[in-house]
């Protein structure tokens, strides 16, 4: 089955930028790669550049996520996951990294895949205000941590 494809534009802004690749046919995110050699401290939070440029269709956003290995192998978190790029941001990609490491730096590599991407739609929200949301659908009842673990 052929997913529908949205035209994105992208301009590589650094010589050693890499197209933004799906690792499989089937993978919802493409790896994002660091454009050059960066150390981050235990407790730093640190801008990655990508050295990409992206013109995002109106309606849509690109989402920046974790890539779970990553996560898994490494004291590296992306700090504001999900990252929202708007369709109106046309500076370059930066991945907000984190090293939640107590003690020791992490050396991310030129080329290395550090996040991911994922194209989401996102409707405008147009409120209407009621007197209460009570009476409006069912109300399933609890909230923070209610179903169990």
């Amino acid at each position: 089955m052929e997913r529908e494809a949205v035209e994105i534009y992208l301009e590589l802004c650094h010589p050693d930028a890499v197209k933004p690749t799906y690792a499989r046919m089937q993978d919802a995110g493409m790896d994002i790669y660091a454009v050059q050699d960066d150390n981050i401290a235990a407790g730093q939070t640190r801008l990655i550049p990508t050295g990409l440029k992206i013109a995002i269709p109106e309606g849509y956003e690109v989402q920046i996520r974790p890539r779970s290995g990553m996560s898994l192998k490494t004291p590296l978190r992306v700090a504001n996951s999900p990252g929202t790029i708007d369709a109106g941001y046309r500076d370059e990609v930066g991945i907000i990294m984190h090293n939640t490491a107590q003690e020791g730096s992490y050396q991310i590599k030129k080329g290395e895949r550090i996040a991911q991407m994922v194209l989401q739609k996102v409707p405008r929200i147009e409120f209407k205000q009621v007197g209460s949301v009570a009476e409006i659908g069912g109300n399933r009842g609890g909230g923070f941590g209610s179903s169990g673990r």
